[in-house]
Protein backbone atom coordinates (compact mmCIF):
# COMPACT_ATOMS: atom_id res chain seq x y z
CA UNK A 1 0.00 0.00 0.00
CA UNK A 2 1.28 3.44 -0.94
CA UNK A 3 -0.39 6.86 -0.83
CA UNK A 4 1.95 8.09 -3.59
CA UNK A 5 -0.55 7.57 -6.45
CA UNK A 6 -3.14 9.61 -4.56
CA UNK A 7 -0.81 12.31 -3.28
CA UNK A 8 0.66 12.82 -6.75
CA UNK A 9 -2.85 13.35 -8.20
CA UNK A 10 -4.49 16.74 -8.68
CA UNK A 11 -5.39 18.60 -5.47
CA UNK A 12 -9.11 18.19 -6.17
CA UNK A 13 -8.73 14.40 -6.28
CA UNK A 14 -6.78 14.45 -3.01
CA UNK A 15 -9.46 16.57 -1.30
CA UNK A 16 -12.21 14.38 -2.78
CA UNK A 17 -10.58 11.13 -1.62
CA UNK A 18 -9.71 12.28 1.90
CA UNK A 19 -13.20 13.76 2.39
CA UNK A 20 -14.75 10.46 1.25
CA UNK A 21 -12.48 8.44 3.54
CA UNK A 22 -13.35 10.71 6.49
CA UNK A 23 -17.06 10.30 5.66
CA UNK A 24 -16.68 6.55 5.67
CA UNK A 25 -15.17 6.45 9.17
CA UNK A 26 -17.46 9.14 10.60
CA UNK A 27 -20.42 7.24 9.15
CA UNK A 28 -19.32 4.00 10.79
CA UNK A 29 -19.01 5.83 14.12
CA UNK A 30 -22.44 7.41 13.68
CA UNK A 31 -24.01 3.98 13.24
CA UNK A 32 -22.52 2.73 16.51
CA UNK A 33 -22.76 5.77 18.81
CA UNK A 34 -25.81 7.00 20.70
CA UNK A 35 -28.31 8.90 18.56
CA UNK A 36 -29.66 12.37 19.26
CA UNK A 37 -26.73 13.49 21.41
CA UNK A 38 -24.65 16.62 20.89
CA UNK A 39 -21.79 14.39 19.68
CA UNK A 40 -24.11 12.71 17.15
CA UNK A 41 -25.27 16.09 15.83
CA UNK A 42 -21.73 17.51 15.63
CA UNK A 43 -20.40 14.43 13.85
CA UNK A 44 -23.48 14.41 11.64
CA UNK A 45 -22.96 18.01 10.51
CA UNK A 46 -19.30 17.23 9.86
CA UNK A 47 -20.36 14.24 7.77
CA UNK A 48 -22.89 16.33 5.82
CA UNK A 49 -20.33 19.04 5.03
CA UNK A 50 -17.75 16.45 3.97
CA UNK A 51 -20.30 14.62 1.79
CA UNK A 52 -21.09 17.91 0.06
CA UNK A 53 -17.34 18.37 -0.49
CA UNK A 54 -17.18 14.86 -1.99
CA UNK A 55 -20.15 15.53 -4.27
CA UNK A 56 -19.02 19.00 -5.37
CA UNK A 57 -15.40 18.05 -6.01
CA UNK A 58 -16.56 15.17 -8.21
CA UNK A 59 -17.59 17.72 -10.85
CA UNK A 60 -13.92 18.61 -11.31
CA UNK A 61 -12.84 14.98 -11.76
CA UNK A 62 -13.21 13.66 -15.31
CA UNK A 63 -11.38 10.34 -15.40
CA UNK A 64 -14.48 8.47 -16.56
CA UNK A 65 -16.19 10.17 -19.51
CA UNK A 66 -19.54 8.98 -20.78
CA UNK A 67 -21.27 12.24 -21.73
CA UNK A 68 -18.62 14.84 -22.52
CA UNK A 69 -16.61 15.24 -19.32
CA UNK A 70 -19.22 13.53 -17.16
CA UNK A 71 -20.27 10.02 -16.13
CA UNK A 72 -22.91 8.24 -14.06
CA UNK A 73 -20.99 9.17 -10.91
CA UNK A 74 -21.87 12.81 -11.52
CA UNK A 75 -25.55 11.83 -11.49
CA UNK A 76 -24.92 10.31 -8.06
CA UNK A 77 -23.31 13.58 -6.98
CA UNK A 78 -26.41 15.52 -8.05
CA UNK A 79 -28.51 13.04 -6.08
CA UNK A 80 -26.37 13.64 -2.97
CA UNK A 81 -26.58 17.44 -3.32
CA UNK A 82 -30.38 17.30 -3.66
CA UNK A 83 -31.22 14.55 -1.15
CA UNK A 84 -28.80 15.30 1.67
CA UNK A 85 -30.57 18.51 2.78
CA UNK A 86 -33.92 16.67 2.74
CA UNK A 87 -32.50 13.90 4.91
CA UNK A 88 -31.15 16.45 7.38
CA UNK A 89 -34.51 18.24 7.43
CA UNK A 90 -36.21 14.94 8.28
CA UNK A 91 -34.17 14.81 11.49
CA UNK A 92 -34.92 18.45 12.27
CA UNK A 93 -38.67 17.72 11.84
CA UNK A 94 -38.34 14.77 14.21
CA UNK A 95 -38.88 12.16 11.49
CA UNK A 96 -36.08 9.94 12.74
CA UNK A 97 -37.20 6.90 10.74
CA UNK A 98 -36.90 8.80 7.43
CA UNK A 99 -33.62 10.36 8.57
CA UNK A 100 -32.14 7.00 9.56
CA UNK A 101 -33.20 5.30 6.33
CA UNK A 102 -31.94 8.20 4.20
CA UNK A 103 -28.57 8.26 5.92
CA UNK A 104 -28.10 4.50 5.71
CA UNK A 105 -28.95 4.53 2.00
CA UNK A 106 -26.67 7.54 1.40
CA UNK A 107 -23.82 5.82 3.25
CA UNK A 108 -24.25 2.54 1.37
CA UNK A 109 -24.94 4.00 -2.08
CA UNK A 110 -22.86 7.15 -2.19
CA UNK A 111 -19.89 5.90 -0.18
CA UNK A 112 -19.67 2.13 -0.24
CA UNK A 113 -20.99 1.31 -3.72
CA UNK A 114 -19.43 4.34 -5.41
CA UNK A 115 -16.26 3.77 -3.38
CA UNK A 116 -16.08 0.17 -4.55
CA UNK A 117 -15.78 1.42 -8.14
CA UNK A 118 -12.62 3.32 -7.17
CA UNK A 119 -10.98 -0.06 -6.50
CA UNK A 120 -11.19 -1.22 -10.13
CA UNK A 121 -7.85 -1.81 -11.86
CA UNK A 122 -6.49 1.36 -13.43
CA UNK A 123 -8.11 3.65 -10.86
CA UNK A 124 -6.06 5.68 -8.36
CA UNK A 125 -7.38 3.96 -5.22
CA UNK A 126 -6.64 0.55 -6.76
CA UNK A 127 -3.02 1.65 -7.16
CA UNK A 128 -2.99 3.00 -3.59
CA UNK A 129 -4.20 -0.24 -2.07
CA UNK A 130 -2.83 -2.87 -4.43
CA UNK A 131 0.07 -1.20 -6.28
CA UNK A 132 0.51 -1.26 -10.00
Amino acid sequence: MSLEPLLSSSPVIVVHAFAAIACFFIGLAQFTLAKGTAVHRMMGWTWVVLMMVVALTSFFIHEIRMWGNFSWIHLLSIFVIVRLPAIVMAARRGDTARHRLGMVLMFVGALMVAGAFTLFPGRIMHRVLFGG
